[in-house]
């Protein structure tokens, strides 16, 4: 299995034992069968969302004073409150955590978890194990959100927070962006794995080698109710060095950090505050999501004189990593480094590692009583900073230069609490940093053709040979890399002439070259970003009017073209597409059905129902599938007339002159429409295509395509909702009047 691409079970995002159901986890229903249900309230439609539809976030957003907030935030850090006291008198490490945690959830494999929509405030997340006691530091900002109200989303305000812990206490920080807009439901489409116990309830870590299991994708945590890995070691074993680095490393790169972005925020965030494991965790209660009324959302709650005391058990583990936990510095390195260590026991029952003979100067104070002295601590994923050889090289020039230490914590921080929000374009506010990062994906600005240069392209490109196919397969493969998860992909920068989307299987490599040729020949002065998208809007336009009806495409141009220096080719790959339904695309079967890779896919691009629907009908009916499918390259092309862009699939897939069955050698992927009175063989097609027949509710949805009189809706839709993931990711246009 690949690190990066979280590739296994040859390409499927899959694990191959078919024991994970990747869209068919477990939901918060199954953790929390008592919990209330709100569900029937938000069916047809009908959003949870109090703003409402016509709420500017970004525009009010654009109204806060920033200044204010900080200086309040900055307040509260030393604010410290009897009925949850702040370590150390600083609440600084405590939201530090807060922020990580609800930013730690991203994963490059979807692009899905993150801290964009503030979903650490509902189940799972708010009862993960993990996220204990992180109930109280969303409370104890309640007072922060409630006067700053609909200018300061939960979302923003818990990684601004964070943001401003560190700068409390003399830690370096890169910048700011806001415009996290929050959401007021848990997001049910994000499979956070399938597993039917927490982490502390005895479940094996996710990577077991000697069994030959990996880690499935698009999962980046270790075990099921984690945000990486499990500090007291692979499955709780402080022993095996080799597996707790295996584990980092994999779990960070699948969360988009590289080995020294991995030990400057393991380093950095330690050098803060103190992990909790003063009690056994039989004197617990339950996590928020199922505990009582009378606790009002709180969750692991403790008599509250223990509290007072600080006997609190969130991990486990027990103790400070250094002496002086709520200031900047050097001293994690310094002490790993400086002693050796003895693998001991927490209260909690945790393994922990501690300091052997530490020098009284070297001693944290309690978390209470600062006159009192206790040894510091590291844990299991602690000490593979010095086991491992890569990670220990890191460790040991970051110990050396505080400096270089400085800057890469600020920056992996900064990537850590942005990664999900997609362009720079998106970013608000005044803290927003001048420089571009590669993960960013930045894009040069382009420039807008004349109407007469675009009108003469278009014209060339329907005379140049080109079919109608080959360029609305050019335009999708370019567009629909868009991920509505993390922003990332689409159209804008033209990354499908780059590695590795040039090679994707998917894109049919050796037409997409041609294709893409042929259309850098013709552009002239235009972008290849407006380019491929214009060529793709002339063949819709042309298939359209063969079909008899005259429309016109709205393109938005102005795209720019990102070159290999824009481009961080390795961590597209894991945006590879193991199916695209729209394209009648399968890599090889999945253990789980085919149409459920093409609903995910069309959540991923932000596509309602009907949208999906029309779209792989006129794909279909244009020709638009992949040469790379294992079905073959007119599977699924309903009509006698392909590259006509007409509702033919639907009228030929509903026909009750049609009889299907399946093929054989295909393993349920392929099946064969015969002709009920003659019984030869009419159409071949897919499980992605006779969804559209079997199941009743995109039945409903498909009868209306395929309805007399319904031949221009057909086509309106289709293009309306072309349009729309061909536009999906002009943020530089979206945003930009939030930025002048």
């Amino acid at each position: 299995m690949d690190a990066k691409t979280g590739d296994i079970s040859g390409g499927c995002p899959f694990n191959g034992d078919g024991g994970v159901r990747a869209l068919l986890g477990r939901t918060n229903r199954d953790w929390w069968p008592d919990a209330l249900q709100l569900e029937i309230l938000s069916r047809g439609g009908t959003s949870p969302d109090p703003m409402g539809d016509d709420f500017d976030y970004a525009e009010a957003f654009n109204l806060l004073d920033y200044d204010a907030v900080k200086r309040d935030l900055t307040a509260l850090m030393t604010d410290s409150q009897p009925w949850w006291p702040a370590d150390y008198g600083h609440y600084g490490p405590f939201f530090i955590r807060m922020a990580w945690h609800a930013a730690g959830t991203y994963r490059t494999g979807d692009g899905r978890g993150g801290a964009s929509s503030g979903q650490q405030r509902f189940a799972p997340l708010n009862s993960w194990p993990d996220n204990g006691n992180l109930d109280k530091a969303r409370r104890l900002l309640w007072p922060i959100k409630q006067k700053y109200g609909k200018h300061l989303s939960w979302a923003d305000l818990f990684v601004l927070t964070g943001n401003v812990a560190i700068e409390s206490m003399g830690g370096p920080v890169f910048g700011f962006g806001g415009g996290r807009k929050d959401v007021y439901e848990p997001e049910t489409d994000v499979y956070w794995g399938s597993e039917e116990q927490w982490v502390n309830e005895g479940v094996p870590t996710r990577i077991l080698p000697d069994e030959g299991k990996a880690l499935e994708s698009p999962l980046a945590a270790i075990q099921m109710g984690l945000i990486y890995v499990n500090p007291e070691g692979p499955g709780g074993d402080p022993h095996d060095a080799e597996g707790m680095a295996r584990d980092m490393k994999e779990t960070f790169a699948r969360m988009a950090m590289n080995d020294e972005e991995t030990v400057a925020l393991t380093a950095g965030g330690h050098a803060f505050g103190k992990c909790h494991g003063a009690v056994p965790p039989d004197q617990l209660s339950g996590a928020p999501e199922g505990e009582g009324l009378h606790l009002m959302g709180f969750g692991w709650a403790t008599d509250p004189d223990q509290i007072g005391e600080g006997h609190i058990t969130t991990s486990g583990l027990e103790g400070a990593w250094t002496p002086n936990p709520t200031q900047w510095g050097g001293d994690y390195f310094r002490l790993l480094f400086k002693y050796e260590y003895e693998l001991v026991t927490s209260p909690a029952g945790a393994k922990q590692w501690q300091p052997i003979d530490p020098d009284p100067e070297d001693m944290a104070p309690d978390a209470r009583d600062p006159s009192k002295k206790v040894p510091t601590m590291m844990t299991t994923a602690d000490m593979a900073l010095k086991r491992d050889p890569d990670y220990r090289k890191i460790s040991e020039r970051f110990r050396d230069d505080q400096a270089a230490l400085d800057d890469a914590f600020a920056r992996a921080w900064f990537k850590l609490t942005h990664r999900d929000m997609g362009p720079k374009a998106r970013y608000l506010g005044p803290a927003v940093p001048a420089e571009d990062l590669i993960w960013q994906d930045p894009v040069p600005a382009g420039s807008t053709p004349s109407d007469s240069d675009v009108s003469a392209f278009k014209s060339k490109v329907l005379a140049s040979g080109l079919s109608v196919a080959e360029l609305v397969k050019a335009a999708w493969a370019s567009a629909s890399t868009y991920r509505q998860s993390d922003h990332r992909g689409g159209a804008n920068g033209a990354r499908v002439r780059l590695a590795p989307q040039k090679d994707w299987k998917v894109n049919d490599p050796a037409e997409l070259a041609k294709v893409l040729g042929k259309l850098d020949e013709l552009r002239g002065s235009l972008s290849m970003a407006d380019a491929i998208v214009l060529a793709g809007a002339a063949a819709v336009e042309k298939a359209a009017k063969d079909g008899g009806f005259e429309i016109s495409v709205p393109v938005t141009t102005g795209r720019g073209d990102a070159g290999e220096e824009h481009t961080d080719a390795e961590s597209f790959e894991p945006m590879e597409p193991f199916a695209d339904g729209f394209r009648n695309y399968l890599k090889t079967k999945a253990p789980v059905k085919t149409e459920d890779l093409l609903i995910d896919r069309a959540s991923l691009l932000g596509l309602s129902i009907p949208e999906m629907t029309v779209l792989v009908g006129g794909m279909r009916a244009l020709g638009a599938v992949s040469t790379h499918a294992k079905h073959g390259n007119s599977i699924g092309v309903l009509t006698d007339r392909p590259g006509t862009l007409s509702n033919d699939f639907f009228v030929n897939l509903l026909h009750m002159g049609t009889s299907w069955e399946v093929v054989d050698e295909s393993g349920d992927e392929e099946f064969i429409g015969r002709c009920r009175l003659k019984g030869e063989e009419k159409w071949r097609a897919t499980r992605t295509d006779l969804v559209f027949g079997s199941n009743s509710q995109l039945r409903s949805v498909a009868e209306v395509y395929a309805e007399n009189g319904h031949e221009q809706k057909f086509v309106t839709d289709f293009v309306k909702a072309w349009t729309k993931v061909m536009d999906a990711d002009r943020f530089d246009l979206r945003c930009a009047k939030y930025h002048q």
